[in-house]
């Protein structure tokens, strides 16, 4: 395997993956397996499980003990805290095993944080810029800059590009202000 000379990978990580991209890190105990795609510039940390059909865009991060199963996709700039969990499979049985066409894609959006802790079920979109609190569990789609917390997870404010919470006008002590647009949507810069 000939990887990019900028890429790290810790000598009791299992990267088997031959498209990583350049200044990516990865760290001890991370499994990468054959097909994923990481992209430029991520950090996947400590005990970070990556499956074969995922793909992890630039400037990713993954902490500790993420789990990364087939069928999602990780925008650029995406943060995945501590002992995140994506699914992949919308019934799995044992004895009757779903057959992996049929598992469900799960997308989550250029910019977008997930906090500690979160389970994302298969099947939805984490949209732009979105927030998701430690310890949700993501059962729908979460709409651009939404910040959403709780089992499931609803909605509970909204968030700026730069992480913090606007106002009831969807102002932020940044500068940047936004309109709303159809819920699904959630919002965009004026």
């Amino acid at each position: 395997m000939s990887l990019d000379s900028s890429v790290f990978v810790h000598e009791k990580a299992i990267c088997e993956s031959e498209s990583i991209g350049p200044g990516s890190k990865i760290w001890a105990f991370a499994h990468i397996l054959p097909g994923a795609v990481v992209g430029s510039d991520c950090n996947i940390s400590n005990h970070v499980f990556i499956e074969s059909d995922c793909q992890i865009g630039n400037r990713v991060v993954l902490k500790v003990g993420v789990q990364v199963y087939d069928r999602v996709v990780l925008e650029d700039e995406v943060f995945v805290g501590p002992g995140t969990v994506f699914s992949n499979d919308p019934a799995p049985r044992v004895a009757h095993r779903t057959d992996p066409k049929d598992w469900l894609p799960t997308l989550v959006r250029r910019g977008a944080s997930l906090g500690a802790g979160v389970t994302v079920v298969c099947g939805v979109v984490v949209d732009e810029y979105a927030f998701v609190g430690a310890g949700s569990v993501v059962t729908r789609d979460v709409p651009a800059h939404a910040l959403v917390v709780g089992n499931p997870a609803r909605r509970l404010g909204w968030v700026c590009v730069c992480g913090q919470r606007l106002d009831d006008e969807l102002r932020c002590g940044c500068g940047r202000e936004f309109t709303h647009q159809e819920e699904k949507q959630g919002l965009q810069l004026k």
